[in-house]
């Protein structure tokens, strides 16, 4: 799974050029394969899946922080597309550093969507899980109890536990408090870009606040809630979150508000 590819052509090469390429930026546990799901609903562009600095091939690498991962994430956008503007689609630590990313390189970033952004401190039980996921980091048993609550499936478990053992406590420990600390983007009022930030109806309530501290400070962000989901539901309900994002790429909102959820696990 580490060596999940960052380019993936169009599948659709007709017509291909008319849309612009869709970078999708991974959560803080994982790494670019968590979105192998969503490729099929991107085949007509396309889709970029960075590793983010420490994560996934690049585990060696230290957490250069928010702001140095967004610009990471822009270097590495500039050398496949050039000038090209994109799509930028982000889910917990991907969605924060997508964020970042619109902040400081609006030119670069057409659109937004992000899901589980937390942009508000986070605390209470939160912060003492996470105390608890760093005590026991290295653990096999660990990460495999990850899996099963992430929804994986069966055939994913083993190179998930392999590739949460090899990231480096440091690094988790540096981004976790980074993120935990919370606030908003310098610049990020000015993006003057499409925007479309969510949470799952079960997540954290931190994640309720962070949706209304950013419509905020970007009046133009539409901003809904994910009935049903939990925090990772780009793999708990595949077919809805891939409706999201082929309708948010399309240029609509809403239509996959009606896709019936699936069953809650």
């Amino acid at each position: 799974m580490t060596s999940f590819p960052e380019v993936h052509p169009a599948r659709q090469p007709a017509g291909a050029d008319d849309h612009r390429p869709v970078v999708l930026l991974h959560g803080g546990n994982v790494a670019n394969w968590m979105w192998e799901p969503q490729l099929s609903a991107v085949t007509d562009r396309l889709a970029l899946t960075p590793h983010l600095p420490g994560f996934g091939a690049r585990t060696a690498e230290h957490w250069p922080g928010l702001a140095g991962a967004a610009d990471d994430v822009a270097a590495r956008i500039r050398e496949l597309c050039g000038d090209r503007s994109v799509d930028v689609v982000g889910l917990s630590l991907g969605g924060v550093v997508a964020l970042h990313l619109a902040a400081r390189h609006p030119d670069l970033v057409a659109s937004v969507l992000t899901s589980g952004a937390a942009v508000e401190r986070v605390g209470g039980a939160a912060r003492a899980t996470s105390a608890l996921q760093l005590a026991l980091w290295h653990r096999r048993w660990f990460w495999k109890a990850q899996a099963l609550a992430f929804g994986l499936p069966a055939d994913s478990h083993a190179p998930y536990v392999e590739h949460g053992v090899s990231i480096q406590r440091e690094t988790a420990a540096a981004m976790l408090a980074e993120v935990y600390a919370g606030g908003i983007p310098d610049g990020l009022e000015r993006y003057p870009g499409r925007m479309l930030l969510v949470a799952g109806e079960r997540e954290p309530t931190v994640m309720a606040r962070s949706l209304a501290a950013l419509r905020r400070t970007v009046p133009h962000a539409q901003t809904r809630i994910a009935p049903r989901m939990h925090h990772v539901w780009n793999v708990e309900d595949v077919d809805r979150f891939n409706a999201m994002l082929r309708a948010w790429l399309g240029g609509g909102v809403d239509d996959w508000l009606r896709q019936p959820a699936a069953a809650a696990r």
